[in-house]
């Protein structure tokens, strides 16, 4: 492992000054930080613990949530208000690790966590434009079961891997973030990107900035939402697609709508013309599989992945459909 400095940062300020320096990464849980760094993927002259930083997570006078950056994934699951008003969010953090992850792992460092792909993770034999930019891209040609259907350019095909990532994109939560500039808020949707012609910029993060909290607006039909995950086995797995999902039906017909994906592409994917297909339409399955086939209908497989296709699109119309079933 490549020596590096350590400081632990004593508030929002400190650590701001001290993430200016070169290489420097912030250090949350480390759950995949330090993994990366034992694989020599990342190789941070320094890290900056912000561990004790705010990790509250506050019900808000509009009914909404604030949860701190540094909030453990198992605090937050288990808090009753995300219980009760966001039990999607609940479900995906607790599909997407071990207990003992979850028990580490932050909000934040849960989304800045990078993807699983194999080929970026080896580092001695495989070309990757996301950890060295202008290589090549192995998994395009080679194994990619995993990759993305959704989104992808010729210069990337990895997804994200987080599940919890996925529900707040499908709540439209807000990031909070503060750098030398001053605080500002990104919308959920828009913190991760696409690949496009540069992977290696996987957010929209500057230089230094400080995730501190995500908020979660108020979105009173969420309490009524669920999160589903496809994945090879039922134990710690990463998820082949996901799907989060809040639905509100009055009259037979659909009012409020939320919907995102999980494992289809370099982001969480917000599912925006199923969600405007849907919204005034019965709540049948023959609307779901609609709007879930329109949805899909720029999906790009790879050799080994045209199966997600299809297990999108059926997650996508069980879930919904799940909600309709158990609606009082």
């Amino acid at each position: 492992m490549t020596p590096f400095a350590f400081a632990r940062a004593a508030n929002v300020a400190d650590a701001v000054r001290r993430g200016q320096g070169a290489d420097t990464k912030y250090l949350g849980g480390g759950t995949n930080l330090v993994d990366l760094m034992r694989e020599t993927v990342e190789h941070p002259a320094a890290l900056v613990d912000v561990t004790g930083l705010s990790d509250a997570i506050d019900e808000l006078p509009d009914g909404g949530l604030r949860i701190g950056a540094a909030a453990k994934n198992t605090a937050v699951a288990e808090h009753r208000a995300v219980r009760t008003q966001y039990p999607m969010l609940t479900r995906a953090i607790a599909s997407g690790a071990s207990a003992q992850i979850r028990n580490m792992a932050t909000v934040g460092g849960n989304m800045l966590q990078r993807t699983r792909c194999s080929y970026f993770y080896d580092n001695d034999g495989s070309h990757c434009n996301k950890r060295s930019p202008g290589q090549g891209c192995d998994a395009i040609g080679g194994f990619n079961r995993m990759h993305a259907i959704l989104g992808a350019s010729d210069a990337c095909v990895a997804v994200h891997p987080s599940d919890m990532c996925v529900a707040l994109a499908a709540l439209g939560a807000v990031v909070h973030v503060e750098g030398v500039g001053g605080a500002r808020t990104i919308p959920f949707t828009d913190f991760h990107l696409l690949p496009e012609d540069h992977p290696e910029r996987e957010t929209a993060l500057q230089p230094g900035e400080l995730i501190t909290a995500v908020e979660v607006p108020p979105l009173p039909f969420a309490a009524r939402s669920t999160y589903r995950k496809v994945r090879d086995r039922a134990s710690y797995a990463f998820a082949l697609v996901s799907v989060a999902a809040a639905l509100e039906v009055e009259d037979g017909v659909v009012k409020n709508v939320r919907l995102a994906l999980g494992g289809v592409a370099h982001k969480p994917w917000r599912a925006w013309t199923a969600e405007q297909m849907l919204v005034g339409q019965p709540a049948t399955e023959e609307h779901f599989n609609a709007a879930a086939a329109a949805e899909l209908a720029d999906a790009r497989p790879l050799r080994d992945n045209a199966f997600k296709i299809d297990v999108a699109q059926r997650a996508m119309v069980a879930v919904l459909s799940s909600l309709v079933d158990t609606r009082s």
